[in-house]
């Protein structure tokens, strides 16, 4: 049985990336390590901002770019990413929720989600690689924190789509507003180390969220856990674009 807030921390680490954990773990109270997301995002964004910064000594930014999502998709097993192209097959290829619960089980990639990994990647690359690279690393911290809260307001404010067993059922859960309020302060925080106008990056990050969250309900009446992949990584793009804007009246 979980005893500790560090127990739950293990769990999300174990589950929302490839970074070694402890042995053992009590996978019973997986859904509530949900809360610890954006804390996962500080060290998946840590990792691919240390990445930027080593890399950038030896090559050119874009280079350094590349390295920095490579090494992000590597240490989390493209978890969010799957998702998001499992998403643009589903709501691509089907028309009834039934279909397009079926398609995003299929693990083989189709058009248009091979098209959507590949455009969310050019474009990350095109907007990381517009920023001072000194600053360069602190966006790719917040994109990761900032974007990793996003999937837990759509926890909130839905239910699940999938009637039955899914691989995805056992993280799942509804975060109390506690949960989020402490979700909500952890992906903040980064946002400290910005110019203060990035704040209001903010505001079409949480933007994504509820119009992602109504799409999925008209069309499905939920959400699944490749939904809340797809949500993060677009949210995670959103707040890239937001900063690059906002970056113009700095």
């Amino acid at each position: 049985m979980i005893k500790t807030n560090l127990d739950l921390f293990w769990l999300a680490l174990s589950f929302y990336t490839r970074l070694p954990c402890p042995p053992n773990l009590d996978y019973s109270q997986l859904p509530q390590a949900a809360r610890y997301l954006p804390v996962i995002g500080w060290l998946v964004g840590g990792i691919s901002a240390a990445s930027f910064y080593l890399a950038s000594l030896l090559w050119t930014p874009t280079v350094a770019v590349l390295i920095a999502l490579g090494v992000g998709i590597f240490v989390t097993g493209a978890f969010h990413e799957d998702g998001l192209a499992d998403v643009c097959d589903g709501f691509g290829g089907g028309w009834q929720k039934a279909q397009i619960l079926e398609i995003m089980k299929d693990s083989r990639v189709g058009t248009y989600g091979a098209l959507s990994l590949l455009f969310m990647v050019l474009l990350k690359i095109n907007v990381l690689v517009s920023f001072p690279i000194g600053s360069t690393p602190i966006i790719l911290l917040a994109g990761h924190s900032v974007s990793r809260l996003t999937p837990l307001w759509l926890m909130s404010r839905y239910s699940y789509a999938r009637e039955h067993d899914s691989k995805m059922q056992q993280a799942i859960y509804q975060p109390s507003g506690f949960e989020l309020l402490f979700a909500a302060v952890c992906a903040g925080l980064p946002l400290l180390f910005l110019p203060g106008v990035c704040d209001w990056a903010i505001l079409p990050v949480i933007a994504a969220p509820l119009f992602l969250g109504d799409y999925f309900y008209r069309h499905i009446g939920g959400y699944t856990g490749d939904c809340l992949g797809a949500t993060q990584q677009i949210s995670e793009t959103v707040f890239y674009l937001s900063v690059s804007a906002l970056w113009k009246f700095i």
